[in-house]
This record gives structure tokens, C-alpha cells and sequence, in this order.
């Protein structure tokens, strides 16, 4: 469980640098990624703190809520791609979004690999 607490602990932290990352890069219109990074970044700090004092029922948590996150990254890294596509200067944000799809399929397989905890 200590691999898994400190992979999650790690996906936090990288949510939140993530969001800040976005914020900083058009202040006006990305509220929500410094929101969004924030809150399920520091959702995965803690489910990481939980793994590592041994709470391995926080998987039943972790895996619902990391589908969540891989399906709202899908959604908007196709968002973000489309509007590059019609030649909307937005290639770091769809750039950001889907190194946030990859952390979050990264994590799932981490999950699902170690999801016979005691």
C-alpha cells in the first residue's frame, strides 16, 4: 500500500501544479482549472495519506473517482484538440488537459494493479 499512497500523494500534487499551471496561462478565463486542480488534487492527497496509514477500502473510492477524472479529461482534451483543429491558439491548455488524461490512465493502472490489498 506504501507504492500506492505516495502514487496518489504524487497525482495530487501534480493536479494542483496542473491547475496552477493553467490558471497562469490565461488568468481571465481559467478560474476553474486552479478550482478543479485544487479540489481533486487535494481529494487525491488525501486518499494518498489514506492508503499510506493503511485504509485499503479507499480503493473503493479512488477507482469511481479516477474513471470520473479520465472521462472529464477525455471530454476535454477532445475539446481542446477540436478547437486547435480550428485554429484556436489553444494548444497549451489541450496540451495540459491531455497530460492530465495520461496521469489519470496512469493512476487507474496503478490502481488496478495493485487492487488486491489487504
Amino acid at each position: 500500500m506504501s507504492f500506492l499512497g505516495k502514487w496518489f500523494i504524487g497525482f495530487g500534487v501534480f493536479l494542483i501544479v496542473c491547475g496552477i499551471l493553467g490558471f497562469a496561462s490565461n488568468p481571465a478565463a481559467a478560474k476553474t482549472a486552479l478550482i478543479t486542480g485544487s479540489f481533486f488534487g487535494g481529494i487525491n492527497l488525501l486518499m494518498g495519506w489514506a492508503f499510506l496509514r493503511g485504509f485499503s477500502a479507499v480503493r473503493y473510492a479512488a477507482a469511481p473517482l479516477t474513471l470520473l477524472l479520465i472521462a472529464a479529461f477525455s471530454w476535454r482534451s477532445y475539446a481542446g484538440w477540436a478547437q486547435v483543429a480550428e485554429g484556436e491558439p489553444k494548444v497549451f491548455a489541450a496540451t495540459l488537459i491531455s497530460t492530465m488524461l495520461i496521469g489519470a490512465i496512469l493512476t487507474l493502472i496503478q490502481l488496478v494493479r495493485h487492487w488486491r490489498m489487504r
